[in-house]
């Protein structure tokens, strides 16, 4: 990933929440006829000595045979929206403005491991379910199917793991524009109704 020093976000408070709040990764291996790219949803956990990325897939899917003990790379993107040019204060002071892109990313990487195992798994999908529900109420929980309907599915299903190795943030934010451009990128999104720009505005308003 291109990097330039002003777009580097490395507080690794910053980019284990983006993980967290974003949790649908595109997966990116080796696979045996080229590049392959798994879009999964994953689980951070910081709580142990090791960081580490947890999901599950389709036994079906080649993923959890074919990239095991494979390095591979999970991409988290956060906000994102397209920046007018018209939205900078410096457009009438010489007209030498063009369009971007602002978008925040993150880019683990680590080994992958799959995980065969029924205790895991039922674990691993109740944490992942509390994780998701909680802001519903009441909540869905695991034990709400029944017993033999989950053991069922969860033999169609194999755990992944990734042990993270790194993890490299990019926050392309307007940093590179002046505070009245920035100002002004803010406004515009505000008014602007596509996706994510509204969540764009809010993300550079609380790093401003």
């Amino acid at each position: 990933m291109y990097l330039p020093d002003h777009f580097s976000e490395t507080r690794a408070d910053v980019l284990r929440a983006l993980i967290k709040q974003h949790r649908l990764a595109t997966i990116v291996r080796n696979g045996p006829d080229g590049l392959v790219a798994d879009h999964i949803p994953l689980m951070f956990d910081d709580t142990t000595g090791h960081p580490t990325l947890r999901g599950h897939v389709a036994r079906a899917n080649p993923l959890w045979r074919e990239a095991a003990e494979q390095e591979v790379l999970a991409i988290f993107q956060g906000p994102q929206a397209y920046i007018s040019p018209s939205w900078y204060a410096s457009k009438a002071e010489h007209g030498k403005v063009v369009p971007t892109w602002n978008y925040v990313v993150v880019h683990a990487r680590g080994r992958l491991a799959a995980i065969d195992d029924a205790e895991w798994l039922r674990a691993h999908l109740s944490s992942m379910t509390n994780a998701n529900e909680s802001r519903f109420t009441p909540p869905w929980k695991v034990a709400d199917a029944p017993d033999d309907f989950i053991r069922a599915t969860a033999r169609a299903i194999v755990g992944v793991e990734i042990k993270v190795k790194s993890l490299t943030g990019k926050w392309k934010i307007s940093q590179n524009r002046s505070a009245t451009d920035r100002s002004g990128v803010t406004q515009g999104l505000d008014a602007d109704a596509a996706p994510g720009a509204a969540g764009m505005a809010a993300l550079m308003r609380s790093t401003a």
